[in-house]
């Protein structure tokens, strides 16, 4: 006899294909988030480059979560789990410095390899959700480890690509390499604190809200202490006026992607979302190599490496989250959110029912205020005033090609966007 009613077992399987959606949908947005990345090869530094877009990301986690929820609905679910929000700012704290990294990485390696490397991390948040949070327990581990080993099977043969790639930057090839992997092992890390806030049934907007906190503060700090100082850095800022948009530009893409990854973490799991979600290694090939023109020039042998290393790691990655979860393996998932419940107190029903999908904050019905069309109103004041001060940067763009995939973002955003309202009212 099943331990699940039958109605709970309706419920995880249509959040099931609301998670697979969401991961699909994060992937679009997390590589066009990328993009303004390219910068750094027109002669901004990695730091600057870093801090812009943190900075654009700061702005719409406040603005996004305001919009949809309201401020009030934050603030108390904040309140019920005070316990997590030092788990965001950690989380915040480790994306900044692997964001940092990132730009390194595509500045020495190009985005179209970069991308893949660093995209290790869905074999470490794997390995973090069977470790902590009792994923896959009781799935067939055939596909799993099969997965698992093409990811990183993937990750090498695009490592050797990077080889044949040319390079005159510092550290060629090396130091693209290890900053990639590097920015990898802490992605997959900060998913930890990702986890550990849904199965304690907090909301992915109330969770981004603080974990901005965390990514502001530390690449400030890496900024200031690393690229000359206070005074260097503000002179670099104003230096980069016409680009700021653009890297702005890239933070408000990064947020919409990683709020559908959350919501992924959520209703399936990291040891699935997050390689699910890392299917944007197809997108940032496509970026790379059909909008900025990476490997140009470049032999059959590097074209032939980087399009198989990145299909062996996509499959990998697809064969991972193509084991659904089983009913013992969601059992699984109920001791360790039974485990969170004791250890913080909290209400284990309250956390069932957002779990799956509910809201039951939103039942108390939050008092709105009239202080948050001012925060969206400044936050779009921002960008229209960044954007009159754009200017065309010194980087080769494919327009045409540019539209199809800006084309496909957006329908992505609206076709997830309003399956996760309708089926969840964004819980």
């Amino acid at each position: 006899m099943s331990d699940l009613p039958s109605n709970a077992r309706r419920s995880t399987h249509s959040l099931h294909v609301l998670g697979v959606v969401c991961g699909l949908a994060a992937a679009t947005w997390l590589a066009a988030a990328e993009a303004p990345t390219k910068l750094v090869t027109a002669g901004f530094s990695p730091f600057l480059i870093s801090l812009g877009m943190v900075a654009g990301v700061f702005v719409a986690r406040w603005t996004v979560p305001m919009a949809l929820k309201g401020s009030g609905y934050v603030w108390h679910d904040l309140r019920e789990k005070p316990h997590l929000i030092v788990w965001a700012i950690i989380a915040g704290m480790l994306w900044a410095v692997a964001n940092t990294l990132t730009v390194f990485a595509v500045r020495n390696v190009g985005l179209s390899i970069a991308f893949p490397l660093w995209n290790i991390n869905s074999l470490v948040g794997l390995f973090w959700g069977w470790l902590l949070f009792k994923e896959l327990r009781g799935s067939g581990w055939g596909r799993v480890v099969g997965g698992a080993s093409a990811i990183v099977g993937g990750a090498f043969l695009l490592a050797y690509a990077t080889s044949q790639h040319a390079n005159t930057m510092p550290g060629g090839a090396t130091l693209g390499i290890v900053a990639a992997i590097t920015a990898g092992l802490l992605l997959g890390t900060m998913y930890i604190p990702y986890r550990k806030a849904y199965i304690s049934g907090m909301n992915p907007l109330s969770f981004v809200t603080v974990f901005t906190f965390g990514e502001l503060a530390t690449v400030s700090t890496l900024t200031v202490i690393c690229d000359g100082g206070l005074h260097s850095v503000m002179a670099e800022l104003v230096a980069a006026r016409p680009a700021l948009f653009w890297l702005f530009l890239g933070g408000f893409c990064w947020v919409v992607g990683d709020l559908f990854q959350q919501y992924a973490a959520k209703y399936i799991g990291i040891a699935r979302g997050i390689p699910l979600s890392n299917t944007n290694q197809l997108w940032g090939l496509a970026w790379g190599v059909l909008v900025f023109g990476e490997l140009a020039g470049q032999g059959l042998k590097a074209h032939v490496l980087v399009c198989a290393g990145s299909i062996i790691m996509i499959a990998g990655a697809g064969a991972i989250c193509s084991a659904k979860a089983s009913e013992s393996e969601q059992l699984s998932w109920k001791a360790a959110v039974d485990r969170e419940c004791k250890r913080y107190g909290l209400d284990p029903a309250r956390v069932a029912s957002s779990n799956l999908g509910e809201d039951p904050l939103a039942q108390e019905k939050p008092k709105r205020h009239w202080w948050e069309l001012v925060i969206v109103a400044v936050a779009t004041a921002i960008f229209v005033w960044l954007a009159i001060g754009a200017k065309h940067q010194a980087v080769a763009v494919n327009l045409p090609w540019m539209a199809v995939l800006l084309v496909t973002t957006f329908v992505c955003l609206i076709v997830c966007g309003a399956l996760l309202w309708k089926r969840t009212r964004f819980s």
